[in-house]
């Protein structure tokens, strides 16, 4: 029995290492269909009355505007295209924030936000941790920093029921998701924190002093992303 016991288990590991990497190599070119997070969101609604809706276009990375991409590291992940997946400086940072403040903050790069988004579900349990650990070392492998960016864009949610750059686009401004000039980048971007509780509409002080210095970031930033550019100055650091 025992012996049985061990080789189910041991099945169970093979399968799970073969069909996860396999779907993060698949995922590397094709669009994802659907999160787990969209699923519970949908259920969710259904509880609660709402209709139930699904809103998201997947765009390629080109259609969406370099502005978005600018200010989504700016104000989620500014070391992105220089870490391997893990801000291990931010976490240090936040482990002794989180020592002294009751407000904890936490340090998950856009890797782990896209790895969480697209294989895991939403949870602060040291299991779905060790799982994020596990499929953003995945991501950051099999992914190029431009394919992290362009699922993460696609997938994030912006609002409720809202999925993706073009869908936050067209549902707040009427526009295609590559026509958003950087005022109106910065505002999606400053809601990310919390898409649920935060409107673009009607923006509590909160939202609009978190554009603002959004604003400034991008600028100091340079103005728009140069992934390549950035990857190789990154590598010629490390030399």
């Amino acid at each position: 029995m025992l012996k049985k016991i061990g080789r189910f288990i041991l099945r169970c590991i093979i399968a799970f290492f073969i069909l996860s990497i396999g779907s993060v190599i698949v995922f590397r070119w094709l669009p994802v269909p659907v999160t787990p997070l969209m699923l519970i969101r949908c259920v969710q609604q259904g509880m609660g009355g709402k209709p139930v809706r699904i809103h998201k276009t997947w765009e390629p990375l080109d259609k969406i505007s370099p502005h978005l991409q600018l200010a989504v590291v700016c104000s989620e992940d500014q070391n992105f295209i220089s870490h391997t997946g893990f801000d291990i400086k931010a976490i240090q940072e936040d482990i002794e924030y989180n020592k002294t403040h009751k407000d904890k903050r936490g340090a998950s790069t856009i890797s782990q936000q896209t790895a969480k988004n697209v294989f895991l579900w939403p949870s602060r349990s040291f299991i779905r941790k060790g799982f994020e650990v596990y499929f953003t070392f995945l991501i950051e492998t099999f992914w190029s920093k431009e394919r992290i960016m362009e699922v993460y864009l696609n997938v994030i949610e912006m609002g409720d029921g809202i999925y993706g750059a073009e869908a936050a686009s067209q549902a707040y401004y009427k526009k295609h998701a590559k026509d958003l000039n950087p005022n109106q980048a910065a505002a999606i971007a400053s809601i990310l924190p919390g898409p649920l509780l935060y409107k673009i509409s009607s923006p509590p002080y909160y939202v609009v002093a978190r554009q603002h210095w959004i604003i400034v970031q991008m600028a100091n930033f340079g103005g728009v992303l140069n992934y390549k550019n950035k990857e190789e100055e990154s590598k010629s650091t490390k030399k």
